[in-house]
């Protein structure tokens, strides 16, 4: 049987469809967000608040919660709130912000499922949420519906508000000075990343999840030069690369998360060397 044969097996399974579907959306997703965060030099709080929702997920975990979002999602943008604004308070700002915060989460939430946790299979259920592991692959129709939903909120949240994002992202002092409610658009921001990382858990994992967001803009910064041409390409990248990775790891049964960075890794490396060609 070859490669295309085996392929057309495992799409038949709609558990591959999910996947597939989720897996697309949260790469279209984190890559549109990714510009903003990297050009506000906030590219850490993607890996801050997937600690959080660790955090979270293990609460809910061992206080026995089937509708974990219910615990994960508001918990996730309280958090991504509260570094957004992070501004405002001169003693602790910042990276320290985001670290203090991750840590924090990341510790306490294992900490919670080794004390308190009722699972036998404790550290197999720590590294699917860290790493992803087969998660992926256990989607039902309701986690593609709940992911197509916030995908909807986070995309069409970025078209509609696409000037002022631009306008925070590249001078927020200005965009105040003007009479821009700049605090409004960066709670928007902050909720639409929450959402990203909830949803982005089941792909790559929490620890892996930064990648998603980082990667895809920077390798568009190297050969892009406008805002709007970083975007685009950004989403682009982040797309195909999180479709080719599960497909690789479908067909070599290599870890989903894993696959889907090194190839977001081998694509700045390329697109690194391309910008340097220009």
């Amino acid at each position: 049987m070859n490669v295309f044969q085996t392929l057309a097996e495992y799409l038949s399974y709609p558990f591959v469809i999910y996947a597939l579907i989720v897996g697309v959306l949260v790469a279209l997703c984190s890559s549109l967000l990714g510009t903003t965060l990297v050009m506000k030099r906030l590219s850490f709080i993607g890996d801050g608040l997937s600690h959080v929702a660790f955090g979270a997920y293990a609460v809910a975990s061992v206080a026995s919660i089937t509708q974990d979002m219910l615990i994960i999602i508001p918990v996730t943008v309280l958090a991504a709130v509260l570094l957004l604004r992070r501004g405002q308070d001169a003693k602790v700002r910042g990276d320290a912000a985001i670290t203090m915060m991750a840590v924090t989460a990341l510790a306490g939430g294992y900490l919670i499922m080794n004390v308190f946790g009722s699972r036998s299979n404790v550290s197999g259920d720590v590294c699917s949420t860290l790493f992803g592991s087969t998660s992926i692959l256990t989607l039902t129709g309701n986690d593609v519906l709940l992911s197509a939903v916030m995908s909807v909120v986070v995309v069409g949240g970025f078209i509609l508000l696409y000037n002022r994002v631009f306008a925070v992202t590249f001078d927020e002092s200005y965009a105040r000075a003007c009479g821009m409610p700049t605090a409004r658009y960066n709670l928007v921001i902050a909720i639409m990343i929450a959402l990203v990382v909830v949803v982005g858990m089941s792909l790559v994992g929490a620890l892996l999840l930064s990648a998603l967001v980082v990667f895809p803009a920077l390798s568009a910064m190297r050969v892009c030069h406008t805002f709007r041409a970083v975007t685009i390409t950004s989403a682009a990248i982040g797309v195909g690369c999180a479709l080719l990775g599960m497909l690789i790891s479908i067909l070599a049964s290599t870890p989903v998360g894993s696959t889907i960075v090194l190839l977001d890794a081998i694509c700045f490396v390329i697109f690194s060397f391309i910008g340097k060609e220009d």
